[in-house]
């Protein structure tokens, strides 16, 4: 037992290294250098890019293995998960309610970074030995920068971290959760398992096309519920919101007057929360369907949108609204306590199937970009292996106490954002001349739009 302290310790120690300073700082300030390079594109584009992402009109004549639409709630599955419960509650408990201020400028600039990441990712993917697009962080590290040993580290911290953050985590947090209900952990587990394997077996066609109905479904379902707890205590927001937006610059709240706790909370779940930055969801815009990048880095760009500045406001509000965050709560505890609250069982009920959804959803999105990163290092032909063994650490993670685990996922996850980060600077100039191109297309078809119309 002591030796297992120490371990976590030490882990702990190393985790808070990974995520300190010197990282959230290069994530922001790639963030903002794309921002200013881009021209604030993705607050100039975000109308557009929102239609091309919903749009029923999707392109299925480009080279792809899934549409536009299918890529988006393939990545949106991977990100929205328990960061959206869990870690906004723990950055309003650590940071106070001016954490939330901060995830939302981070997921700003991080909208940006997000484009880049799937602009380069769409242009310098492959055919891979089964016919499938193969692309992300560690193709344009290897084409574009010709590092392909900054690609194959990626790759090796992106295969492990998905069995961490995108699986064993995640389905220990379901059993966690139906345990509520009184059901078994090897029970949940069994059942997890057959539902991954039915899914992630397929490749990514199925994957897409099972994250294309349930993700809509299960965002709506949390959405929905969060809504109905800000509506009817409408008079509550205002009040919430300002104190967001105070503590954000003081730290009065929570952190005694700490405002780098703040800051590197916020800034901390938020990534967490969309990824931006990680190198994770380019991989999934890696198989779409599109005849520009540009197109589909703008589509993947609202990912972040919709996770952060959506998802998980309607969280972060609820949270400071309740004002149960100067307690002994903390994570998905601290967010179900707030939302029984105010809606009373079923508030706690919204939480926890949420919980469950969100989690599982992650399962299938991060299985995609754990296999990736794998085959890039054996080979195509180690993918099946990949899977068989993805699929059954899932019914691992729901027996096991996962300190450590989670404490690798977390390292492992910090450490794959820097090759992806270095990456996205070494190519802003690539992403900025792909830009131009697409946007002179946009312009042509708005062009063309109109004389149609007249």
């Amino acid at each position: 037992m002591k030796g297992d302290f120490i371990l976590e310790s030490v882990l702990s120690n190393i985790s808070g290294f990974v995520w300190g300073w010197p990282l959230l700082i290069l994530l922001v300030g790639t963030g903002i250098f794309l921002t200013l390079r881009l021209g604030f594109l993705q607050f100039t584009m975000l109308p557009f890019a929102l239609k091309q992402a919903f749009s029923r009109k999707q392109d299925k004549s480009s080279e792809g293995d899934i549409s536009h639409f299918q890529a988006l709630m393939t990545a949106l599955a991977a990100t929205i998960g328990t960061g959206n419960i869990a870690g906004v509650a723990t950055a309003v408990f650590v940071g106070g309610p001016g954490a939330v201020l901060w995830m939302w400028i981070s997921a700003l600039f991080g909208m940006a970074t997000k484009y880049a990441e799937a602009i380069l990712a769409v242009k310098y993917r492959t055919v891979n030995s089964n016919g499938e697009m193969s692309g992300g962080p560690m193709y344009y590290l290897d084409k574009g920068l010709n590092m392909k040993w900054l690609g194959m580290i990626f790759a090796f911290f992106g295969a492990f971290a998905a069995f961490g953050i995108g699986n064993m985590v995640q389905s220990n947090s379901v059993a966690d959760a139906v345990a509520t209900f009184g059901i078994a952990p090897w029970i949940t587990g069994l059942v997890l398992m057959v539902l991954t394997g039915l899914v992630i077996l397929g490749g990514i066609k199925s994957i897409g096309r099972v994250t294309a109905f349930f993700v809509p479904v299960m965002a709506l379902f949390y959405v929905i519920g969060g809504l109905i707890v800000l509506l009817m205590n409408i008079d509550l927001i205002p009040a919430a919101v300002s104190l967001i937006f105070s503590d954000a610059f003081s730290g009065e709240a929570v952190a005694g007057g700490a405002i780098g706790a703040v800051i590197r909370y916020g800034v901390a779940r938020g990534v967490f929360s969309n990824e931006a930055g990680l190198g994770s969801a380019p991989i999934a815009a890696a198989a779409a369907k599109t005849d520009y990048p540009g197109r589909q880095a703008l589509v993947s760009m609202t990912q972040v949108f919709i996770d952060t500045i959506v998802v998980c406001s309607i969280t972060g509000i609820a949270l400071v609204m309740g004002d149960l965050y100067m307690g002994d709560l903390n994570g998905a505890a601290l967010t179900t306590a707030t939302f029984e609250k105010f809606l009373g069982v079923p508030g706690a009920l919204i939480v926890t199937v949420g919980l469950i959804l969100f989690a599982y959803s992650t399962v299938l999105g991060w299985s995609y970009y754990g296999e990736k990163c794998f085959s890039y290092l054996f080979g195509d032909a180690s993918i099946k292996y990949y899977r068989i063994v993805f699929v059954l650490a899932v019914f691992i993670g729901t027996t096991l106490k996962l300190n450590v685990v989670w404490l690798l996922a977390d390292i492992f996850n910090g450490l794959m954002a820097l090759p992806n980060l270095i990456g996205l600077l070494g190519l802003s100039g690539v992403v900025v001349a792909e830009t131009k191109r697409f946007l002179e297309k946009v312009k042509e078809e708005k062009q063309e739009a109109r004389s149609q119309g007249m």
